[in-house]
């Protein structure tokens, strides 16, 4: 059977700052943030519970949304915001909390041949900010469609999908773990240590991660954490356990994608530990188990780990300043995914069907696969490179 590809190239531009790169500049160190370090350059992601605050325990969330509080605000933003969204859930909690997704799209609830992005935050209990920044990203982006050309391009050509909280459990308990105090960030399959292959003895959040990326095709996404100011991308991890750079096949465009979030920050890529305000995971400190490499290796999608804030849990006062700092960040990793690689479908030359197929590129050990029922594929790349052998199966 003959086969025809029907392909789009487009290259994002170096200059990521999008729309005129607006940076603040009434703020412009950590202690202006009210951040415990002087440099916005952490030491490194915390590894162990604590707590970072000056403020009593029983004060640190206030400002924060509950998870009630969030429940009702993912489910207002579905009514206001229906025209271009839906409100789904992906399974629950330990303790019956749903994971709440949002859809952004001008399609929602439709399969279209169009890249699929995901950001997910909460992933650790007491690092509640990303779960702010996703609901205010929503919000944002609904109340600039048909505003704001950036806005309609992710609108109109991504599906963008927003967990604002993975970890809804150890939020209330204000501890890093779930409520079986499990690290869901070391709960993957790991390609290096088989010792949490059994996918039945992993956690519900973990495993509705992964069904998740089974029912649905993501071309790239990213986690929210807190603890350091840093993008950081794959390897996460190496088999000698050290600390080394540890680069995937996809090692160039991990580091584009990376730089997009890092130079559209108002100083992450200012950063005096990580160059350019990103890292290799494993030149880092190495993390099995992890949720990026996995999303990598198993799912087919470009995930990074971002660090958006040196104090996990900042007082709320200073929610508005970081939203700001990872506003045109958060667009512009996004809207990457159009920006940016090859993207097609792949058609049977004989009866114009759609046909499976593998994507691979010469001299990069990673294969992209074409969805189910659109057979359209989006190989992220970085721009401005030649890339011979590009091979359909």
């Amino acid at each position: 059977m003959n086969l025809k590809f029907c392909i789009l190239f487009s290259f994002f531009v170096r200059n990521v700052i999008a729309r005129g790169g607006y940076r603040s500049t009434s703020l412009s160190s950590a202690a202006d943030l009210g951040f415990e370090n002087e440099s916005y350059a952490g030491s490194g992601r915390h590894l162990i519970e604590e707590n970072q605050s000056h403020h009593p325990r029983t004060d640190i969330a206030r400002g924060y949304m509950t998870n009630s509080e969030l429940e009702r605000a993912v489910k207002e933003f579905g009514r206001r915001c229906s025209h271009i969204s839906r409100i789904y859930s992906i399974g629950e909690s330990v303790r019956g909390f749903p994971l709440w997704v949002i859809e952004i799209s001008d399609k929602p609830g439709r399969e279209e041949p169009e890249p699929a992005f995901k950001f997910i935050g909460n992933v650790h209990g007491d690092e509640p900010v990303g779960r702010e920044l996703l609901l205010l990203l929503a919000n944002w982006i609904c109340d600039n469609y048909k505003r704001d050309p950036l806005v309609d391009l992710i609108v109109t050509k991504v599906h963008l999908h927003i967990l604002p909280s993975m970890n809804p459990d150890g939020f209330s308990f204000r501890r890093r773990g779930n409520a079986n105090n499990v690290d869901l960030n070391r709960d993957f399959a790991d390609q290096f240590f088989p010792w949490n292959n059994n996918e039945d003895a992993r956690q519900p959040e973990t495993k509705a991660i992964m069904s998740w990326l089974r029912e649905m095709r993501f071309t790239a996404s990213a986690s929210l954490h807190g603890g350091a100011l840093v993008a950081n991308y794959p390897w996460d991890a190496s088999l000698d356990k050290r600390k080394n750079y540890y680069a995937c096949p996809d090692d160039g465009t991990f580091r584009f994608l990376a730089s997009i979030y890092s130079k559209s920050h108002y100083n992450m890529s200012l950063s005096k530990e990580f160059e350019g305000g990103i890292t290799n995971g494993a030149a880092w400190y190495p993390v099995y188990g992890g949720m990026q490499d996995w999303n990598y290796i198993y799912g087919g999608c470009f995930e990074l780990t971002l660090e958006i804030s040196d104090n996990k849990w900042p007082n709320a006062k200073e929610l508005p300043t970081i939203w700001e700092y990872n506003k045109m960040s958060m667009l512009n990793l996004v809207a990457s995914l159009v920006k940016t690689g090859v993207h097609g479908r792949v058609f049977s030359s004989d009866s114009g069907r759609p046909l499976p197929g593998l994507i691979t590129i010469k001299g990069i050990n990673y294969t992209v696969k074409t969805s189910g029922t659109l057979a359209d594929y989006h190989r992220l790349l970085v721009p401005g490179e030649r890339y011979e052998g590009m091979k359909f199966f």
